[in-house]
């Protein structure tokens, strides 16, 4: 009888692969409650258009997410982090056009950075699949911060760093 243990081994991700799916999870779920927030904080229909644009989208996102994390054994959080949820706390308080100003400010800082988590990842993870993932996501993002940035221009707020913090 030969030994079938080789055959039924799971791979266990590299460490940097896992913490880029579990801090997308992360962001992604953010991204949905601020969308969420923007839906009843703001009064200009634009904005409201944006954060249905961000739940929408990052809710399918997630779904794929989910999917290939569980396919790795990865587990996923649950909520956002104690950071992320002190920047929604603070962008609660705010109403009307300060809230729009902070949100959009929020959104185009946010992207930016995600969208070199998800370069990073499509360059450099281990697993393909990860490196897959990342790659199909970095379309959506970059439309979601050219729309930030249109929106920013519109609404004439000024560059620098986001006034949420």
């Amino acid at each position: 009888m030969s030994n079938r243990l080789a055959d039924t081994a799971v791979t266990i991700p590299a460490k940097t692969d896992a913490d880029f799916l579990v801090e997308a999870a992360s962001g992604g779920m953010t991204e949905v409650q601020l969308g969420q927030l923007a839906q009843s904080n703001s009064v200009n229909r634009e904005i409201k258009a944006f954060g249905e644009m961000m739940i929408r989208d990052h809710r399918k996102s997630r779904d794929k997410l989910k999917t290939l994390a569980q396919s790795k054994n990865i587990v996923l959080p649950d909520d956002i982090s104690n950071h992320q949820q002190r920047i929604k706390e603070r962008l609660e308080k705010r109403k009307r056009e300060e809230f729009d100003r902070a949100y959009i400010s929020l959104m185009i800082d946010d992207h930016k950075k995600d969208i070199r988590e998800f370069q990073k990842a499509a360059k450099n993870a281990a697993d393909p699949e990860i490196r897959a993932f990342a790659m199909d996501q970095l379309p959506v993002l970059n439309l979601h911060l050219d729309s930030a940035r249109n929106l920013q221009k519109k609404m004439g707020i000024a560059v620098g760093p986001p006034p949420y913090e």
